[in-house]
């Protein structure tokens, strides 16, 4: 098939759409991207890029193309500036820089804010092609859970763009089943939700005998080692996050290890040093996605957080399925879809959302389990990673469906 696949945010930046187009070229599909330049999370456009733009213009084989994009910055104007930026330039020069391709597909990959959706809806109209949005943000709820707004008429009138934007879709896909209920108010349809979970780059996968430990983690070799990895933002709740470490001030043989980077990142490490808590929490910065598998040998358990807000309680948070292909023990504080992964495959333990307390006496009680529990429970849930979500049968199934929708597209 010819596809289409639409992204404001795409490689070198470090997302699970990048290993979708890596398998669909791998099937043998035609694939182009369109997307932005990139600038995620630092908020400023690659250095890498800007020296050399051509070196990032194919990716897998397939070609990459760049509408124009202001970064991100680090205020909240910047962040809304960025977001517009995607949506004029992907509705101005999308069309023109895809001129005389044609399609079989298109997909989007979409995360906040759904509204970088509209190019690929005005690609949709123009290239006569079916649309299939992978949905991995809810909105508006969304906006509510960050406090961005809480007022109602802004809330009511941004699910009138998510209802105009779902219906546009002729698949829409469910990152998690908790999403339908939602999905089907918006659209006003159920028939074209599809259960599609994400799964854990191949990477993740690699037998750990034979990845070697990062060495930035020697130092805190010997006790018990906790590591947090991915984006430092309001909905992972760092706050409840610093509460628990505080609470286990007591227990030097603790310490939790912070990976990534994120518009909450500053305030985390001010917090940090208010507390006293330098030698408990360490933060060492953003590190490529392929060393991640060194840094997580190195640790005896890893924690996934988010805020106790019912939206949340919904979602299955991306690094779950990385965690659990990992082998290392999982700790949760959140609630819902993410929690019930955690407890069902026996991979972990997991306390409600914002609960601190909780969080600190699983800590506790994981550090004081044996080695041998502890690697049990790591086979368990590898084993459930492998049931749940393979990558190799979940973009299969993606194919499919796709197959499906361009050919009901011809007919008509």
């Amino acid at each position: 098939m010819r596809l289409l696949v639409v992204s404001q945010y795409f490689w070198p930046e470090t997302f699970r759409v990048n290993d979708l187009v890596e398998g669909l070229v791998a099937r043998g599909h035609d694939v182009t991207v369109l997307t932005g330049r990139p600038n995620y999370p630092e908020g400023r456009i690659y250095e890498s890029y800007r020296r050399d733009p051509a070196a990032f213009a194919t990716f897998a084989g397939s070609p990459v193309l760049r509408v124009p994009l202001r970064p991100r910055g680090r205020g909240s104007l910047q962040l809304v500036l960025n977001y517009l930026s995607f949506i004029f330039w992907g509705c101005l020069l999308g069309p023109w820089m895809l001129r005389g391709r044609r399609f079989d597909a298109i997909f989007f990959w979409e995360t906040s804010p759904i509204t970088s959706a509209l190019p690929a809806i005005l690609l949709r109209r123009l290239k006569r092609a079916p649309l299939a949005m992978w949905v991995l943000d809810l909105w508006p709820e969304t906006l509510a859970a960050v406090g961005v707004t809480r007022s109602q008429r802004v809330l009511d009138a941004v699910g009138c763009l998510v209802g105009f934007i779902y219906r546009r879709c002729d698949l829409i896909l469910a990152q998690s089943r908790g999403f339908f209920a939602n999905i089907e108010h918006w659209s006003g349809d159920a028939s074209r939700i599809r259960y599609f979970p994400g799964w854990a780059e191949p990477l993740f996968g690699v037998d750990s005998g034979a990845v070697p430990q990062a060495p930035e983690m020697d130092p805190y070799a010997g006790g018990f080692t906790v590591l947090f990895a991915g984006n430092i933002g309001d909905a992972q709740d760092f706050p409840s996050i610093l509460d628990a470490f505080e609470r286990l001030r007591g227990r030097p043989d603790i310490r939790l290890v912070v990976l990534g980077d994120g518009r909450a990142a500053e305030q985390v490490r001010t917090e940090i040093v208010r507390r006293g808590l330098g030698d408990t929490v360490v933060m060492l910065g953003k590190h490529p996605l392929d060393r991640m598998p060194s840094f997580f040998r190195a640790a005896d358990a890893l924690l996934v957080t988010l805020k106790p807000e019912p939206i949340f309680a919904l979602t299955i948070p991306g690094k779950v399925q990385a965690y659990l292909a990992a082998g290392v023990p999982l700790v949760g504080m959140l609630d819902g879809e993410g929690a019930r992964v955690i407890e069902e495959s026996g991979a972990g333990r997991a306390c409600p959302a914002g609960d601190a307390a909780g969080l600190a006496q699983i800590v506790a009680e994981l550090a004081d389990m044996s080695p041998v529990e502890r690697d049990a429970m790591g086979v368990r849930g590898r084993d459930y990673g492998r049931r749940e979500f393979d990558r190799e049968l979940l973009i299969d199934r993606l194919v499919g469906w796709l197959e499906e929708a361009a050919a009901t597209n011809a007919r008509r």
